[in-house]
This record gives C-alpha cells, sequence and structure tokens, in this order.
C-alpha cells in the first residue's frame, strides 16, 4: 500500500484512469483530505465502490500526536509526532500577527553533527517522504483549529539532504487544490550543501533560502560544523550569490552565538567583511543549550555589540526572538527527552539505503 500524501494531483489522476476511475475524481479526494478527512468513507461525493478501491491500495498518513506542549512565556506550541512506524519527529507552530508559522522536520535525526544541534544526536534515522512532511502540517492545523499560512523547513533534519523529496512537498502544498501556501511564505535552512543549493537556485522557485553560516571562517566553522570540511564558506558564498543571481531572492544568514567560541568583536568584523555587497539579510540566534555539547548562551550585551557591528557595516540584522523555551522548542530537544525518558531508540522501520 502507498501513502495518498506522496501522490501529487496529476499522479492520483493518473491512478485513477488506470483503475477504470473518472480522473476528475482525484481533486475531490485531495480536497477531501487537505480539509481534514483522513478516511476514505467520510469522502460522501465518492461511490463506495471507489472508496474500496482507494483503501485496497493507498492508507492515508497522519502522525499521531504523542505529546503536546503549550508555551506560558508566548504564542507558541510544540508537537511531539508519531507515524506509523513509530519514529518520532516534532513540529512547533508560533502565532504571530501575520498568521501561524510551523516549523516542521523533514528527516528523523540527522547525519550533518551540527554540535549545537540536539536533533543530531544519535544520526539520522531515515528521510521522511513528501507525504510525510505535509502531514505535519495537516495534523498541527486540526491541532490548533486554525490554518497554516507560513512554513519553516527548519526542524529536525536537512531539507537539502532530503531533495527530492521536500522539492516535491513545496510544490505540493503550494497547489490550489492543496494547502495554497504561496513560495514566498516557505523558507528552506540549510547547512551549506553546495550542489543541492545550486540545483536548488536551477528550479527557480520563490521560496527564501536560510544558510546556516554560525562563523565567519573556515578554521571555526569546523569545530561547529562536520559539513565544513566538505565545503568551504567561499563556495556557500558563491553558491548563494547564484541563487541570487537565478531567483532575485534575498539569501538569509543564520548565526547562532555561542558564549567564548563566536561571539568576539572580531568574529562580527570579519562577518560584516565577507558579506559586505551580497543581497542578504543576518539573523542572529542565541544559542540552544544542549546537554550533549558544552556551548553556552552569549550574554544580552554581546549579542547587542555583534548586531550593531553588522548594521553599521550595511548589513540588515536581527536578533531572533527566543520562543518556546519552556517547552524544549529548539530543533530536536523535545524528541531527545521523550527518547531518553521512554528508555529506547526508535528504530526506523525503512533502511536509508532505500531513501532517495
Amino acid at each position: 500500500m502507498e501513502n495518498i500524501l506522496d501522490l501529487n494531483l496529476s499522479a492520483l489522476k493518473s491512478w485513477m484512469k488506470e483503475n477504470n476511475e473518472s480522473e476528475f475524481r482525484a481533486k475531490q479526494i485531495f480536497v477531501w483530505i487537505y480539509k481534514g478527512t483522513w478516511n476514505f468513507e467520510g469522502m460522501k461525493n465518492i461511490s463506495k465502490n471507489t472508496q474500496q478501491k482507494l483503501k485496497r491500495h493507498f492508507y492515508i498518513e497522519i502522525p499521531e500526536v504523542v505529546q503536546a506542549y503549550d508555551s506560558k512565556l508566548e504564542a507558541t506550541h510544540k508537537f511531539l509526532l508519531k507515524y506509523r512506524d513509530g519514529n518520532i519527529i516534532e513540529s512547533v507552530v508560533m502565532e504571530y500577527g501575520y498568521g501561524n508559522s510551523i516549523c516542521i522536520s523533514t528527516q528523523i535525526g540527522c547525519r550533518m553533527r551540527c554540535k549545537f544541534c540536539a536533533s543530531t544526536v544519535g544520526g539520522l534515522v531515515r528521510n521522511l517522504s513528501c507525504g510525510e512532511i505535509i502531514s505535519q502540517i495537516l495534523r498541527v492545523q486540526k491541532e490548533i483549529k486554525d490554518r497554516i499560512s507560513n512554513v519553516v523547513l527548519m526542524g529536525s533534519g536537512e531539507p537539502l539532504d532530503n531533495y527530492d523529496n521536500v522539492i516535491e512537498f513545496i510544490r505540493i502544498i503550494n497547489s490550489d487544490y492543496s494547502l495554497n501556501i504561496g513560495q514566498r511564505r516557505i523558507t528552506l535552512s540549510t547547512c551549506g550543501i553546495v550542489p543541492k543549493m545550486r540545483a536548488l537556485a536551477d528550479m527557480n522557485l520563490q521560496i527564501t533560502l536560510a544558510v546556516s553560516l554560525h562563523a565567519p571562517n573556515d578554521n571555526l566553522r569546523r569545530t561547529m560544523m562536520p559539513v565544513a570540511n566538505k565545503y568551504s564558506i567561499d563556495e556557500i558564498l558563491d553558491a548563494c550569490r547564484y541563487y541570487i543571481k537565478k531567483t532575485n531572492r534575498r539569501i538569509t544568514f543564520e548565526y547562532a552565538i555561542v558564549k567564548d567560541v563566536n561571539d568576539s568583536k572580531e568574529n562580527a568584523k570579519k562577518l560584516s567583511n565577507i558579506l559586505k555587497g551580497l543581497l542578504c539579510h543576518v539573523n542572529l540566534i542565541s544559542i540552544n543549550e544542549v546537554r550533549e555539547n558544552n556551548f553556552k548562551k552569549s550574554s544580552i550585551s554581546n549579542l547587542g555589540m555583534f548586531c550593531n557591528i553588522l548594521m553599521a557595516a550595511g548589513i540588515e540584522t536581527t536578533i531572533r526572538k527566543e520562543m518556546g523555551a519552556d517547552i524544549n522548542a529548539a530543533c530536536g530537544q523535545l524528541r531527545r527527552s521523550y527518547i531518553n525518558s521512554i528508555g529506547v531508540w526508535l528504530s526506523p522501520k525503512y533502511s536509508i539505503n532505500n531513501q532517495r
């Protein structure tokens, strides 16, 4: 059987035709699913015979809510979600004046091994299919009883390490038969996988590309992010220039400030020098402390100093507001806490080698 959410409208139309069904029924089926009906029997304008065919060939993969938390500090909600194979991921919803923004996962675990990130502890279990990524939004919308308007691919996993599924996910949620979320309301965050950044640029999507930089030079970056051993900052910036040229979209650079590691005045000046003249925005992030490493938060004054130096150099810079700290809203923290509490590592149903 196949997860019907892994199909786009064209693929489902083809299946309907091959199975002696009217192609126009495909859109009706998706309208039911994307509006919250997750069983074929509930699709009132689909015949019983067609419903039975669908049940024999497809299932609708919507994760179960294992735990849900509401922040007491601000309008942030975190959901621990479990798929049918028992694997756990997490999604975070942040309420803003302009709508609800969701931070979703693209992989179960991560193999990038960034030292400041909880989601990489334990490595990569498997990729999520495009339908499994979509289903996070569907589940969360039903839980909060409101529409998601903005999507951030910044949860567990490296989106460009699951490239094909992520691209299909973007295409589907942008479609009017599904969630109709505009591309400019989608942000994809990467640690800097250069060939995939260039491939993404060639797609000429109108999404926002966010690059996790976290250091102004390669030597320092290698101590924080193993991917820096493969791709240099120069290579990443060249790929960013290519992305800007192809899409005319501004790049966001994420810079997690770590006490006594990358938060000095010298680092701020070096960062401003390498980014000068680039169509970009810098998002300074107060590091989330993870018990598996020794990284500590930098002071508020250091954050301000760093921001002022970049702004003085003409680089638009903001300090990201910390949200959901009381509910472990940082990437991977809640999942790790849950797995530790039950004393097991939830194993994959499928091997990584079988994933695209």
